[in-house]
């Protein structure tokens, strides 16, 4: 029978060449897939990975799909270094949306242009807020961070649906599900005329840096790391679980509604019942490809978002379902675990010894 046998030392080498080995197994597979659908491979890869990088305007929409992703994902990763497993971004972004949006709907056409920066405020709290339900759950009572903020997730999508549908509908908006278009001096200000990249790519390289920062070079970031790789050692330091825990579990959330009010100010303009998009979730993907190293997110965002772009390009233009983005995605992160797992393990064939059960 095949059986796993732990490696005395994993590579560090193949370790950092997994996400690359796992992004060419995913070419690889989806080449394939795309023959079995009757399609032309080459002009599938090219939709994937060639059409958003074609030029400035593809570069400004790879942006806009980036900025979220990276910003989450930055989160999630000190969350994840912490051993805490907040799966529930996809709802702190909704609500940090949310939250913005309620600052949005309060200007005036003659309000300050510094407006956006109380919307992107209140996006923060909004999602610190909402994952700091999770924290309390875990703290007081250890309830399972994984499932409360994954139920919380629903909790945010009825409570997006309620004010879209109810106090919030526009009057004017022909009976449609969403607010008012938020007024100019609320839009999240672009870089480029002409183009749909914001200032959100600023604020994303900056959160690069900090939590670069925060991770690698401050007492905190070190006491949440070992907390996570070996809590009796943290313990036994003197590190605080229950600080870590809230701290990690409040960032994370914080990112997320960031990421949801520059959502919601930028690109959308208004809020919908379509807000949510699987940002938060995609994340997760994202976080695990970068080796939760900050730079490294960089790269794997960039990478979802071609798989977004390339989804709605396929759709377009080869006829296939955009739900061919999910596909990618999934096969990404199940050869990324399977390039890690053979990467700690070997695959052995005999009975099990007596050392190995």
């Amino acid at each position: 029978m095949l059986r796993l046998e732990a490696r005395p030392q994993p590579s560090k080498a193949m370790s950092l060449a997994s996400p690359l080995i796992a992004l060419l197994l995913t070419t690889i597979i989806g080449i394939a897939l795309f023959a079995l659908l009757g399609k032309d491979p080459v002009k599938g890869l090219q939709v994937f990975f060639v059409e958003p990088l074609k030029d400035a305007r593809a570069l400004s929409e790879l942006s806009v799909k980036a900025v979220p992703l990276v910003l989450i994902a930055l989160g999630l990763a000190v969350c994840f270094r912490s051993n805490l497993w907040n799966i529930g971004a996809e709802g702190q972004f909704i609500v940090g949306a949310l939250a913005g949006g309620w600052v949005a709907l309060q200007a005036q056409p003659d309000s300050s242009r510094w407006i956006v920066l109380a919307i992107l405020a209140a996006g923060l709290l909004g999602g610190m807020a909402w994952a700091g339900i999770t924290a309390l759950l875990r703290d007081r009572f250890n309830a399972s961070e994984i499932l409360v903020s994954l139920m919380l997730v629903y909790v945010a999508e009825m409570l997006l649906s309620y004010l879209v549908y109810g106090p919030w509908k526009d009057p004017q908006g022909f009976n449609f599900p969403q607010t008012i278009t938020f007024l100019a001096p609320t839009k999240v200000p672009r870089l480029f005329d002409g183009l749909r990249a914001n200032i959100g790519v600023l604020i994303a390289l900056a959160a690069v840096g900090g939590f670069t920062a925060f991770l690698f070079r401050t007492y905190r970031g070190f006491a949440l790391q070992v907390g996570g790789l070996a809590p009796a050692a943290a313990l036994y330091a003197g590190f605080s679980s229950r600080g870590a825990l809230w701290t990690a579990l409040l960032v994370s959330g914080g990112m997320a509604g960031l990421a949801g009010a520059l959502e919601a100010a930028g690109p959308l303009g208004q809020l919908t019942p379509y807000v949510p998009v699987g940002y938060g979730f995609a994340a997760i993907i994202v976080a695990f490809v970068g080796r939760l190293h900050p730079v490294g997110i960089v790269f794997s965002a960039m990478l979802m978002s071609m798989f977004y772009i390339g989804g709605e390009l396929a759709q377009s233009r080869l006829g296939l379902p955009k739900s061919l983005t999910g596909v990618f995605q999934g096969l990404l992160l199940f050869t990324l675990l399977a390039c890690d797992t053979l990467i700690a393990y070997r695959v052995r064939w005999g009975a099990a010894g007596k050392g190995a059960r």
